[in-house]
């Protein structure tokens, strides 16, 4: 029976105090037995949590009492055993490396597609105004050989960091179509749609990338699996380990 509870999480918001939260945050978690990774920057949070459901949802509720993190959402899973090996809290340039500095989504997110419009848009191969919807595909390329959803344009990515350049070549292409551009999670999607209306694209976020599309809507335009940056290595869109994996 699963029993270890999986979230993922961020947020964008200005956090002026990153080295002094890391102790904090650090000492909390391990008191509660929570293993995963927290990362820490100016710009925000960004996090891969695991282990017991109460305490790793007492642990969110606490954070949220700090009015930075009230706006803080998370995407749930289940395992049998512990994906992590132990607890890791960092403080980086970036929660997600772009090396873009101009790109500041605490300062204003691109619009976003909940995942029932976007399905919606896909059964009837357009967007409500008619126009053809592009899916863009924002992860590293090993990450697309486990799945995507159908007919998504790849920019075939070793590292997030190649997008803007990969972004700007691909953008003539792009214009006067509905660009939706996707992630696991949503992170690297809400950058990379803001970059891609800074360079004349009418882009769009997943909201809640992959995970949150898996978790609201299932698999409809899907195939494959997502992977995932911990030992359960790829979920299926019922959000389980596929098989193989470490449960």
């Amino acid at each position: 029976m699963a029993s270890v509870l999986n979230i993922s999480a961020y947020l964008f918001t200005r956090l002026a105090d990153a080295h002094d939260l890391r102790p904090v945050l650090r000492d909390r978690a391990h008191a509660a037995g929570i293993k995963g990774t927290i990362l820490l920057a100016e710009e925000g949070i960004n996090m891969f949590l695991a282990g017991e459901a109460q305490a790793v949802r007492d642990f969110v509720a606490t954070l949220r009492d700090d009015p930075r993190f009230a706006p803080l959402t998370t995407k749930e899973s289940w395992s049998t055993a512990q994906p992590f090996g132990r607890l890791l809290v960092k403080v980086k340039r970036e929660i997600i490396r772009m090396d873009h500095p101009t790109i500041r989504p605490d300062a204003g997110r691109a619009p976003a597609v909940a995942p029932e419009t976007l399905r919606r848009w896909l059964d009837a191969g357009r967007d409500d105004a008619g126009r053809e919807v592009v899916l863009l595909d924002t992860r590293n390329a090993f990450e697309v050989g486990y799945g995507a959803f159908e007919g998504a344009r790849d920019l075939r990515l070793e590292r997030f960091t190649q997008f803007p350049d990969a972004a700007a070549a691909a953008a003539a292409s792009l214009r006067g179509k509905t660009v939706v551009s996707y992630c696991t999670g949503g992170i690297r999607c809400e950058k990379a749609a803001i970059h891609l209306r800074e360079v004349g694209v009418d882009a769009y976020q997943l909201d809640g990338g992959i995970l949150g599309y898996f978790e609201q809507v299932g698999g409809a335009h899907w195939r494959g699996e997502c992977f995932v940056f911990d030992e359960r290595e790829a979920l299926t869109p019922d959000l389980v380990p596929t098989a193989g994996a470490n449960r």
